[in-house]
């Protein structure tokens, strides 16, 4: 008996790793120190010495079942860049700039092919974002995870400035809500899709007229990395008064998240048009406006207040940075929470 009898095989392990190297190499910055394959990922704070006070912020989060997608349509080169959105849109929306990412992937089998094809999608996702792709882990569990499925989840670390942390603390009655565009469902309230829709590979290969692509090509569509558009706002001299990343729990309970006490967030439906995939699922599932709003982006990824003199300079930097704006509502005095109208 030996360890690959078990169903591990340490020589699969070796080659996902010699696979992998090429994706990873495109991510690096200058503060990396070290090369693949340690037992840790080193990285050099000299850059931020300059700051008054560097202030470190951190994320973390996995694709969850939008991963049975992936399976069923046996697509693996884009659930990392959703894997490195969830984390790096959370620190961007704090303000900071991500830095390093570390990946972790647990499968029943090491197809060292396959796992390479995850972690080039990690790798496109730390490009998106900016940030280095400086560790990782691939566990193989046999017994615990099905031979064909695996797990992935990860962890991003930024800085920012102290003085440039994006808190609402300065929101104010008056102010403007911008929506940055989605590219769908991204990778929340999947375990609903798979309620609504039937996951098998004639249902997923269907396709709508509405959605100009197939179910499953509309569904396994890669979550949006809003870095570079946040980084633009930013270097366009606009300061952010407040921003939240809409994901799990949708408007109502992640704009909230943003606001101080006293002070309401007003958001217009008819303000830009809902994605197809939405009115798609909302009717086959027969499920309602509020709960479609309270689980999914319904095409926002993004939503930031900004002062009203800052509407059109802030528009101009997100369209720069390829992505599409919305203004989308305002704040006003009242108790904490959203209103949509």
């Amino acid at each position: 008996m030996d360890y690959k009898n078990a169903g591990v095989d340490i020589e699969a392990g070796y080659k996902s790793v010699e696979l992998m190297k090429e994706h990873i190499k495109k991510t690096m910055r200058p503060e990396v120190l070290g090369g693949i394959g340690g037992f840790s990922g080193a990285f050099s704070m000299e850059k931020f010495k300059d700051m008054e006070k560097p202030t470190l912020v951190s994320g973390t989060d996995g694709v969850g079942t939008k991963l049975k997608l992936a399976f069923l349509m046996d697509k693996h080169d884009t659930v990392g860049i959703d894997c490195v959105a969830m984390c790096v849109n959370d620190i961007a929306c704090a303000g900071g700039e991500p830095l390093f990412f570390l990946d972790y992937i647990a499968c029943g089998k090491n197809y060292p092919e396959k796992i390479a094809t995850i972690v080039k999608g990690v790798a496109e996702g730390c490009s998106q974002a900016g940030a280095a792709l400086i560790g990782g882990e691939t566990a193989e569990m046999p017994g615990f995870y099905p031979e064909d499925e695996y797990d992935l989840a990860g962890f991003a670390v930024g800085v920012v400035d102290e003085k440039d942390l994006i808190t609402g603390a300065d929101l104010k009655p008056g102010d403007v809500l911008i929506g940055m565009a989605s590219s769908g469902v991204h990778s929340n309230g999947f375990s609903l899709v798979r309620k609504v829709f039937e996951m098998t590979k004639e249902s997923l290969d269907t396709y709508y007229e509405a959605l100009g692509c197939t179910l499953g090509e509309a569904l396994i569509a890669p979550t949006k990395i809003y870095v570079k558009a946040l980084k633009a706002i930013k270097d366009a001299g606009v300061t952010v008064k407040a921003c939240s990343h809409i994901t799990g729990g949708g408007f109502y309970e992640n704009i909230p998240r943003m606001l101080p006490e006293g002070v309401r967030a007003v958001v217009k439906k008819d303000s830009y048009e809902v994605p197809a995939i939405f009115k798609l699922l909302a009717a086959k599932g027969n499920i309602d406006e509020q709960m479609m709003y309270n689980t999914y982006n319904m095409g926002l990824g993004m939503i930031l207040a900004v002062d009203p003199a800052d509407v059109e300079k802030t528009m101009e930097a997100i369209r720069a940075a390829g992505e599409t704006p919305y203004v989308v509502g305002n704040t006003e005095a009242g108790e904490k929470g959203v209103t949509l109208c």
